[in-house]
């Protein structure tokens, strides 16, 4: 069973998978295609033909536009924005409006299991690894490898993480979880 909030604007010609939430005020675009048993928070915007995964929680306040990729099991959390042009500008060099002809979208990809912090921003054109943790506050300009832990402005790499989320720790030639104590081959 799906639930769609009252006050949410789902497209019918959305594609909403099973078991999937979608919260107060949150707008679901034409195209776009969500997974099964997603929670989709107040306020998010899902642009058209966006596509998110099975299994993925989208916090309060997210923008996801046109071009963005999230597989699933992917955590994204409060005030994220996607963008999704490399050279935003309202009008053209001759001063006319831009329209969908004149701006090229970049596609963005978040990979499984992966987790975005609250109030980051994702450029265009980057793709976040499989398990990867992105702190909050971060601007990613660049791809990240799977598992590493990043934040800042520019996001920089601190080490990785494991599937439970803890921070890894060396162990020989390889990482291992001081918490669950999986080891990960990076």
């Amino acid at each position: 069973m799906i639930y769609i909030h009252p006050t949410a604007e789902v497209s019918k010609n959305a594609h909403i998978g099973e078991r999937t939430k979608i919260w107060h005020h949150a707008q679901i675009r034409e195209h776009a295609r969500l997974g099964n048993s997603c929670i989709i928070a107040k306020g998010v915007y899902i642009d058209h033909d966006v596509i998110v995964g099975n299994n993925c929680k989208i916090g309060n306040y997210v923008s996801i536009y046109v071009g963005v990729t999230i597989e699933d099991g992917v955590f994204v959390g409060p005030h994220v924005c996607f963008a999704n042009d490399k050279v935003p500008r309202a009008v053209t060099p001759k001063e006319k409006p831009k329209g969908v002809k004149d701006w090229v979208v970049t596609k963005t990809v978040v990979k499984r299991g992966a987790s975005v912090g609250a109030g980051s921003v994702i450029v265009p054109g980057v793709t976040i690894g499989e398990w990867a943790m992105i702190g909050a506050g971060s601007v990613v300009t660049r791809d990240v490898a799977r598992h590493s832990l990043v934040y800042g402005n520019p996001a920089r790499a601190h080490g990785y993480v494991c599937l439970c989320g803890a921070k890894l720790v060396k162990k020989g030639v390889g990482q291992m979880c001081p918490v669950c104590k999986a080891e990960i081959s990076i």
